[in-house]
């Protein structure tokens, strides 16, 4: 018996009722955009917000639970991830509205993109940068995410989430505790929807708003590669990206991943890259960054899961300099 299997037969009967689907040793690299990774013991996708709260009330407290996006920006280590993943589920969290002339609410599987266009159709301003970010309204709550001089915080009114217990809590700005791609909300929070505010706004200016960020993404970032988007969060005072190039790690490869030479704070895989290859170089990267210039880089990419015994990665390759 594998450990998928293993799992679901300990919880016996216990999720008897749950309408969502479970999967058990989910593939991961099947669902991030790195194309890399181990397999989860189970993974969940949850009907609606009700079968959500039913699965929770129902998981004992002492089975590991990670919660992921639509995989954007996520690295899976090779040993893959004990517990269940839970990814909401597009039918169950992937709606937007207008709910007034100047807000939107929107469920947290609900791709950037389309909060952007759901703007653009209402007149509603503020929501252009989304049009430029690869991800999912759970992910970009969850990190603060940003683009083209706007972040997320700046729109947040409050947010719907679920404590491990199933227990329903609204959040409004403040308690979310935002910060530069950080939010202090607990983590045991799983979103499941948010109410936004923008401004009134000519739809002219919002589709060239719009049409400018595609055109930034489009001439200076690998977006048709496997990529994981920004690798690291901008230091203070500098970019990212400016110390990787001065360290010499432009278009670094180390097995099957590189440093895209097009834009050096993207991480690609060529093909054929592991986990292993893709944080290593990271590592690698931010090992030289910090002998170069001092700098510690911290990583945007979230990264979890297990190592592969013998494939273990250490912060900065262990240099304590």
């Amino acid at each position: 018996m594998n450990r998928g299997e293993a799992l679901l037969a300990r919880l016996g009967d216990r999720l008897a009722g749950i309408r969502g689907r479970i999967t058990p040793n989910a593939e991961m690299d099947k669902i991030t955009w790195f194309r890399a990774g181990g397999t989860a013991d189970a993974l969940f996708q949850p009907a609606d917000e009700k079968d959500l709260a039913a699965f929770l009330k129902a998981l004992p407290a002492e089975i590991p639970l990670t919660v992921v996006g639509i995989g954007s920006n996520l690295l899976v280590r090779e040993g893959g991830i004990s517990g269940f993943v839970i990814r909401l589920s597009a039918k169950g969290f992937g709606e937007a509205e207008a709910v007034s002339e100047t807000q939107i609410r929107a469920g947290a599987a609900t791709p950037d993109k389309r909060v952007a266009a759901v703007a653009l159709e209402a007149g509603i301003g503020g929501f252009h940068f989304f049009h430029g970010i690869p991800g999912a309204i759970g992910g970009a709550l969850r990190m603060n995410a940003g683009a083209n001089g706007v972040e997320t915080r700046e729109r947040v009114v409050e947010v719907r989430a679920l404590d491990r217990k199933g227990k329903v809590h609204t959040l409004t700005n403040a308690e979310m505790g935002y910060a530069y791609r950080h939010s202090s909300a607990p983590a045991e929070l799983i979103f499941t929807s948010a109410l936004f505010e923008g401004y009134p706004e000519d739809k002219a200016k919002i589709k060239a708003d719009m049409d400018a960020v595609q055109h930034h993404r489009e001439t200076v970032q690998p977006i048709r590669e496997k990529t994981g988007g920004s690798t690291f969060k901008n230091p203070e005072g500098t970019s990212a990206w400016k110390e990787i190039d001065k360290a010499g790690c432009r278009g670094l490869m180390i097995g099957g991943a590189q440093m895209s030479p097009m834009h050096c704070n993207f991480m690609i895989n060529t093909g054929n890259a592991t986990g292993y290859d893709l944080e290593f170089l990271g590592e690698t990267v931010r090992a030289r960054v910090l002998e170069h210039s001092g700098i510690r880089l911290q990583w945007e990419i979230k990264r979890i899961g297990n190592f592969k015994p013998g494939h273990e990665v250490d912060e900065f390759l262990g240099r304590l300099l």
